[in-house]
């Protein structure tokens, strides 16, 4: 594959080539979303009701609220998509939400003595086992993702068991099988996939990609799958019998493969070839495959209409992305970038924990923003900063006044620090220079008296404007996590393990909003929930989590009213994609492709007014 490149040294003469995200709406394959009714209880005495605003509503759309088919709204509510409902029955409600100029309505169910604060979602629990050397392991709900697997316009979830023995690549040790639920929101198991024993188990080897790609209406589920593994409806792919475990736990040796997944049934709809092959492992940095057996993967658009699966192998030394697309019947390759190819060499050794996606050059088509390089949607290299592998990074609008994404992102190096940049050139904006591993940083607007999202990392000496400035060198309280829009204004809250916490600019300190009792983070000190993002409801986010017996998971949805309706963030590319690239290795919060903040006063944004104060 050809590399055309900006690197570094040249990126002055870029300064000026920006671009907004221009994708044809018109043209682009997207989920046909259903309105997303949730039913949650505030308290003993009050249920809330919230609900998606679409992008086809006409802005002077009006909603009714039934309870049983009693209208239960004095006036048709238009302001916003939530209503708060006096209801203190304990026996199941159903609620009905009807579009008054649209002519539609949406029901939920809400169960008998239902929990205040969220929606629990009883799991199978798949048995433990015992590992060749003798120890026994059990199992826990880790990473999720969200695809319509059924074609009724609402969400299913995909849960990733992880075993209580699954290993960094850095480590030695046998893990237990990765295994695959899906399931309804009611708790309704409708498969379940193991990977087998020749899918080693931790954050860096299988990368779940759920996404609809080819536009039947249903969304399929790609993995990266071995001999073993055993789809929803008990075939196994490859070798049964195959077992390429080595002394030390590791897998060394055997075939790779790529399957696409039916998202309904869990069925193996077609198996080819990993791309690439690990091949000598030592062209990947180590002999024992703590650089080769790094893998990150995507969904992007890459011709701006039809979306297509993304795999990738390394990014320490070597890199490869490997584009696919799905017509329903056969995974079709679109092309491969590899850092080993002529002309490519500055590619090498770019890659993050994770990775984002965007159409960063306006042309309408996603490009890959691959760490601290980025690849063009027809596989060529954009550009690369050379400053190499990172643990964090976020792609989104940040500054307002300047069009265009930027990405604000750190570096192990021990020099680069932390960087703010062009997300089209590769422009560096600013960077806070240090010589520490700065392994986290973060990014979400939570001071309204500066414009644009504010960013920090480990190292950055304070919370920073989009100017660079340093806004608050010291916060009590602020975490390098995770993020979620939650109650209700047009700025962001932070999430760090079960713990929702507001930056209070006036006392310089970040204050608890909510505690999720009883739920549990994973991920270490990376402390992610098992997924966040805008799952239901109205434009706001929900925080999924697991219970602590491992027994359940427990969507919580945020009880505050709020004054604005957006269509929901759901429609927009690049944050339906930050949802799908969650489970990546080092999980990231969801970022639109659009700024989002209290700079938007006085505006239209996404079918509403919202007033100048």
């Amino acid at each position: 594959m050809k590399c055309t490149s900006i690197f570094f040294s040249l990126l002055v003469i870029a300064t000026f080539v920006v671009a907004q995200p221009n994708y044809d709406f018109t043209k682009l394959k997207r989920e046909h979303l259903g309105r997303g009714v949730i039913a949650i209880r505030e308290n003993p005495s009050t249920v809330v009701v919230s609900w998606r605003y679409l992008s086809s509503d006409p802005m002077d759309e009006s909603f009714d609220i039934y309870r049983d088919g009693k209208k239960v709204n004095k006036h048709p509510l238009k302001n916003a998509t939530f209503f708060q409902d006096s209801y203190q029955g304990t026996e199941p409600a159903l609620y009905t939400v009807k579009a008054i100029k649209g002519k539609t309505e949406s029901n939920y169910q809400l169960p008998a003595d239902a929990p205040t604060g969220y929606l629990n979602i009883p799991l199978v629990r798949p048995e433990g086992g015992t590992t060749p050397s003798g120890q026994a392991y059990t199992y826990a709900p880790n990473d999720a993702s969200i695809g319509d697997v059924d074609g009724d316009g609402e969400y299913e979830i995909i849960l990733k068991w992880d075993p209580s023995n699954a290993h960094d690549n850095a480590h030695d040790g046998y893990t237990g099988p990765v295994i695959f639920d899906c399931y309804k929101l009611n708790g309704q198991q409708l498969w379940r996939i193991s990977m087998g024993r020749n899918v080693r188990a931790g954050a860096h080897y299988t990368q779940f990609m759920v996404f609809d790609l080819d536009g039947d209406g249903r969304a399929e589920v790609v993995m990266k799958t071995g001999d073993g593994t055993v789809d929803g409806t008990g075939k196994v792919i490859g070798d049964a019998n195959a077992d390429y475990r080595n002394e030390r736990g590791r897998i060394l040796t055997g075939p790779e493969y790529l399957t696409i997944f039916n998202g309904l049934t869990g069925e193996a709809m077609q198996t080819i070839d990993y791309v690439p092959e690990r091949g000598n492992l030592m062209d990947w940095g180590d002999g024992r495959a703590n650089r080769s057996d790094r893998y990150l993967a995507c969904i992007a658009y890459l011709d701006g209409v039809h979306p297509s699966v993304v795999m990738c192998r390394g990014y320490y030394t070597r890199t490869v992305l490997a584009t696919y697309d799905w017509d329903g019947k056969n995974l079709k390759n679109r092309w491969v970038f590899d850092s080993n190819n002529p002309g490519c060499r500055a590619y090498a050794g770019q890659g993050n924990h994770n990775l984002r996606v965007g159409d960063v050059d306006g042309d309408g088509c996603d490009e890959i923003v691959y760490g601290q390089c980025t690849i063009n949607n027809d596989g060529t290299g954009l550009y690369s900063t050379r400053m190499g592998h990172g643990d964090a990074m976020h792609l989104t609008h940040f500054d307002p006044s300047r069009p265009g994404l930027q990405v604000w992102s750190c570096h192990e190096n021990r020099r680069d620090g932390s960087t703010f940049r062009d997300a089209a050139t590769g422009e560096i904006i600013f960077q806070i220079k240090s010589n520490t591993d700065v392994g986290r940083c973060m990014a979400a607007d939570i001071d309204p008296n500066h414009p644009g999202v504010e960013m920090w990392s480990l190292d950055s000496k304070g919370v920073r404007n989009v100017k660079g400035e340093v806004i608050a060198s010291r916060v009590r309280g602020l975490s390098t996590n995770m993020a979620v829009w939650w109650d209700g204004d047009l700025l962001r809250e932070l999430l760090d393990r079960n713990v929702v916490s507001k930056y209070n600019w006036e006392k310089g300190l970040c204050e608890r909003i909510a505690v999720f009792e009883g739920a549990l983070s994973n991920n270490g000190t990376k402390s992610t929930p098992c997924l966040q993002g805008d799952i239901v409801g109205d434009w706001r986010e929900e925080v999924l989590l697991r219970t602590a017996d491992n027994t359940a998971l427990r969507l919580y949805v945020s009880t505050i009213p709020t004054d604005y309706r957006f269509h929901t963030f759901l429609e927009d590319p690049v944050y339906r994609i930050s949802i799908a690239t969650q489970n990546v290795a080092y999980n990231q919060p969801t970022q639109p492709g659009f700024y989002f903040g209290p700079e938007l006063r006085g505006t239209i944004f996404r079918g509403c007014k919202i007033p100048k104060k």
